[in-house]
């Protein structure tokens, strides 16, 4: 590390001052002794952050998913990398993470990028967080484009409340068991998917969400050829049939609420009862099976006694 990084000051690490709001505005160099996650284009050079092109410039340590992608990366921005270049991949995490560790303890600015998007989401970069936090070394994120959020956003589906589910298993049984099991979902659901297996997954989604269940397909997002339909299941699956090109995105509304039958789960909460449960914890039960609240169960249950009795 050069001398004027390991003299330097948090006031030379962020040349900054905060506004009114306690916000800083201008750029800021990746802190010494410290790793950032910094998330780079997912097709728009454009998009890179100011952070961006500076920790690429000024840190000790780059780690990169695809090393030759990083210097393309920096190339396109125009930006030279002038620490050490290293991998950090799935395939040597293991070694690379108490090795990233042991820079950032020795003072050096460490910065982790993956190949597009942010590290750590369906890409490297989590199991270094959490090593990080157990060893106390400084983590701090340099924020930036994101697929997940974007295609969340462009798909026109519910973004108030929202699971990221990667990607799609590859064996069709696997795929089914993974699916079915969202089948009840509420909330929007994301998903990560080869352009290979685009069409298959939909067909499968259409079965066992329901061909009718909305959905989007986003592809190639930020470039050139971006492309978002916005469509039912069914649809999209007979859409894709022909095959798909460039990295996709798909987006699928949460399940519908159940109607729920509280006369049918009140007598269900009594029989259980007759035999021998308390009546709240019979209630309870109930209510957890059916996804309905314990209170509307019971208080199901007291009516139908209460009508029993009068009767």
């Amino acid at each position: 590390m050069s001398q004027d990084m390991s003299d330097a000051t948090p006031a030379d690490d962020f040349d900054l001052v905060p506004d009114a709001d306690g916000a800083f505005t201008g750029e800021a160099a990746p802190r010494p002794g410290t790793i950032t996650l910094a998330a780079t284009p997912i097709g728009n050079t454009a998009d890179a952050s100011s952070r961006l092109r500076m920790a690429l410039e000024r840190a000790d340590v780059v780690a990169a998913e695809d090393t030759r992608r990083v210097f393309g990366l920096a190339r396109r921005l125009g930006v030279r990398v002038n620490g050490r270049v290293t991998t950090f991949h799935e395939h040597n995490e293991n070694v690379r993470i108490p090795e990233l560790l042991g820079r950032a303890r020795a003072g050096d600015a460490v910065l982790v990028v993956s190949d597009a998007g942010m590290p750590g989401v369906s890409d490297p970069g989590y199991r270094l967080v959490a090593a990080a936090a157990d060893a106390a070394v400084p983590l701090t994120v340099a924020p930036g484009p994101s697929a997940v959020l974007t295609a969340l956003v462009l798909s026109g589906l519910a973004a108030d409340r929202f699971t990221f589910e990667g990607f799609v298993p590859r064996k069709a049984g696997e795929r089914h068991r993974a699916l079915a099991a969202l089948a009840d979902e509420p909330r929007t659901m994301v998903f990560l998917e080869s352009p290979r297996r685009t069409h298959e997954t939909l067909v499968s989604m259409a079965e066992i969400f329901g061909a009718e269940r909305r959905a989007a397909l986003c592809r190639e997002l930020t470039k050139t050829h971006e492309e978002v339909r916005r469509a039912k299941l069914g649809e999209l699956a007979d859409s894709t049939a022909d095959g798909v090109l460039g990295e996709v995105v798909l987006v699928v509304a949460g399940a519908p609420p159940h109607a729920v039958d509280l006369e049918a789960a009140g007598a269900e909460a009594l029989a259980l009862a007759n035999a021998g449960m308390r009546l709240k914890a019979a209630a309870a039960e109930i209510a957890s099976r059916i996804g309905a609240r314990p209170n509307e169960v019971y208080r199901a249950a007291l009516a139908l006694r209460d009508a029993g009795a009068g009767a």
